[in-house]
């Protein structure tokens, strides 16, 4: 099973002079702009190998000395890959007895042993090599209060008597976090105790059950302590980073943004993969430091750029406005402004269709769907009960009312984004209605006094029984029969695969396994689609949007290398949507569905029978709107940037990309 292949999607074309330059020239041409030495990989494990072979290297210098190699590291789902590398080091060979480690930051006060940084480590890292016990330093989660003065003052002291942090490893949070340190933290911060802000308690949520369970606040080193570590590299994977990486690279350092304080250090460097390198100068905007390759996704990019620069629509741009912004290459290249701006114009005219499921008898030859078949059968997957009409609901609805074989597959139950006080009200209802049509006694009452005493009694940290969270599960189920009964989808159309890498009952996931793949492939197999709908919702900041895309890349892979490669998959286009925490940027739309102001209220309506998702749902984020009011946003938005580049004026768009299956 590959458990991974949503890493492998590369949505823009990156030219490999833009992160593996051929010499020094070229490599001061490009990053003129970033004020950290930046590397940028290939992928993923690129990136780790460089990083722990720097760190094994550095462990084998010191041993050949005689000396001890003193690293420090962060934590948190970035640094488990290069954790699982360094042990794999050691199984070839590496010892770690001359190691000592530190590590950055510890959450307190902490309840449990089991949810701190050092039971992290010790987990993914300490228990696995050879390093001596007596060279592991934390920051101590259960210090008392009188005493983490003292407590902190001492672990500067350890720092200095070893001589000094040789290598110290850091990741990047939201708002620039380095360690714990927040924003507006300054630079002569020594190791102490800082309040959390919401930003560094939702990022600290996988580790605990609950949220709940996050605690207040966090001991940390300071600013001034990262900074005289001997060496500092900070890591960051995924498009889910790329702002923050930005923003510390390529912005002056500020207290704001606690990362840009590694520009004042001389020997720091940041290591990331192409996705989080998504939004620097040298990848995103590329003609502004250097020659460029030209294609078709790149001049779509540059002249959107241009018209949002001079605030002109995309026929209106002058050989003036491309020469005078670095664009002279695309007006070489054309012949013209006027060619460049009509092809592109036409490119995205294309995007734009009404028929998501293609248009029957019509040329398709310029839509982004085929004509035939027709009609065609449609599995939409959605990772949690009500993704699908929050990103795409007026595609969902619009399939249906053209006649489509549409079916929706539910991939979690989203039993834990339920709060406690939907289930009293259902069981409420269920009492009411016992009292109403039930004359002999009922296991509904027995059934609500002990759920009012399970949650009058329930404490910070406690998990919901099994029974509950299947109510939770039934609440959600519920909500999206009904979502899908107002657009008029049969309900034998609608699938709940419950996929088990989801039911831990915590926030805290399981790993994807090859029984949640089986899941995904049957039914596939069972619906044999003609098109695939699934969440491309790579920054999600829970995780749980990529472990489900991850399944069905997985299940087409498997199905793909077997007997069951037939018509069906090899003829199967699968389109990706985004919506429920970001939108596709519009170079790389290939699809544009437009909505009336009609429709987009009927997915409004749509979205609003996912009650238990309103205002009280746990999991909101840091953004206050409401989950419609977020997807009308994004939907206005898109529908606003097609009409100012001068295309068709419509009152809102859902955007898709398409995935070829690797």
């Amino acid at each position: 099973m590959k458990d991974n292949l949503s890493s492998q999607i590369v949505l823009t074309h990156v030219g490999q002079n833009l992160y593996q330059p051929v010499d020094v020239f070229a490599q001061s041409q490009i990053t003129r702009l970033e004020l950290i030495p930046t590397q940028i990989c290939q992928d993923v494990p690129q990136c780790v190998s460089l990083v722990a072979n720097r760190i094994a290297d550095l462990i084998k210098n010191k041993q050949a000395k005689k000396q001890k190699a003193v690293l420090c590291f962060s934590l948190g789902r970035t640094m488990r890959d290069i954790f699982d590398a360094l042990v794999k080091k050691h199984k070839q060979g590496l010892s770690f007895q001359n190691v000592v480690v530190f590590i950055a930051y510890e959450y307190f006060p902490l309840k449990s042993n089991a949810n701190g940084c050092l039971a992290q480590l010790k987990d993914v890292f300490v228990n696995h090599v050879d390093i001596l016990p007596e060279n592991v330093h934390a920051l101590d989660g259960f210090c008392p209060q009188d005493k983490v003065l003292s407590h902190c003052e001492n672990y500067e002291r350890q720092i200095e008597e070893v001589g000094g942090i040789d290598f110290l490893l850091l990741g990047i949070g939201a708002k620039g976090n380095i360690a714990m340190n927040e924003p507006g933290t300054t630079f002569g911060t020594r190791t102490r105790l800082v309040l959390l802000d919401n930003n560094s308690q939702q990022e600290a949520k996988y580790l605990f059950d609950n949220s709940e369970q996050v605690p207040a606040a966090a001991l940390t080193m300071g600013i001034d302590t990262i900074l005289h570590a001997k060496e500092i590299v900070l890591v960051a994977f995924g498009e889910h980073k790329n702002d923050s990486i930005h923003q510390a690279i390529e912005s002056p350092y500020t207290t704001t943004y606690p990362a840009s304080v590694l520009q004042m250090h001389n020997k720091a460097e940041v290591i990331i993969d192409v996705n989080a390198a998504n939004t620097l100068t040298r990848i995103q905007y590329p003609w502004i430091v250097t020659s460029c390759e030209w294609n078709n996704q790149l001049t779509r990019r540059a002249v959107v750029w241009l018209c949002q620069k001079t605030g002109k629509p995309i026929l209106k741009l002058t050989n003036k406005d491309y020469n005078d912004n670095g664009l002279s290459e695309l007006v070489t290249l054309y012949g013209s402004a006027y060619n460049c701006n009509i092809a592109i114009f036409n490119d995205l005219q294309h995007t734009i269709t009404g028929w998501p499921g293609g248009k029957p008898n019509a040329d398709d030859s310029n839509r982004p769907e085929r004509a035939t078949p027709y009609p065609k059968k449609v599995l939409i997957f959605s990772p949690h009960p009500d993704d699908d009409v929050i990103s795409m609901g007026g595609t969902f609805s619009r399939l249906i009312k053209q006649g489509h074989d549409v079916h929706v597959a539910y991939e979690t139950s989203g039993c834990i984004a339920v709060c406690d006080d939907e289930v009293v009200r259902f069981m409420d209802f269920m009492k009411g209605y016992k009292q109403l049509f039930l004359e002999q006694d009922s296991i509904i009452d027995q059934k609500y006094a002990d759920y009012m005493q399970f949650f009058q009694s329930e404490k910070v940290g406690d998990q919901d029984t099994r029974e509950i969270l299947d109510i939770k599960a039934l609440i959600r189920r519920g909500e999206a029969t009904a979502a899908c009964r107002y657009m008029g989808l049969p309900t034998d159309h609608i699938h709940f695969l419950n996929l088990p890498f989801y039911e831990t009952g915590t926030i805290k996931k399981g790993p994807l396994t090859q029984t949640d793949v089986e899941i995904v492939k049957k039914i596939l197999q069972d619906v044999k689609p003609d098109q695939i709908f699934a969440a491309g919702d790579l920054a999600d900041p829970h995780g749980t949007h990529r472990v489900c895309l991850d399944a069905v890349l997985a299940a087409l892979d498997e199905l793909k290398s077997s007997s069951a490669w037939d018509e069906w998959l090899k003829n199967c286009r699968i389109w990706m949507y985004r919506g429920a925490w970001m939108e596709w940027e519009i170079d790389l739309i290939e699809m544009a569905v437009p909505l009336s102001p009609e429709e987009l209220r009927f997915k409004r309506n749509t979205i609003l029978k996912h009650q238990s998702q309103m205002e009280s749902a746990p999991f909101m984020g840091n953004d206050e709107r409401l989950f419609w009011q977020r997807a009308e946003d994004r939907n206005h938005a898109t529908a606003e940037l097609y009409s100012q580049l001068g295309l068709a004026e419509y009152e809102a768009i859902e955007a898709f990309v398409q995935y070829h299956i690797l």
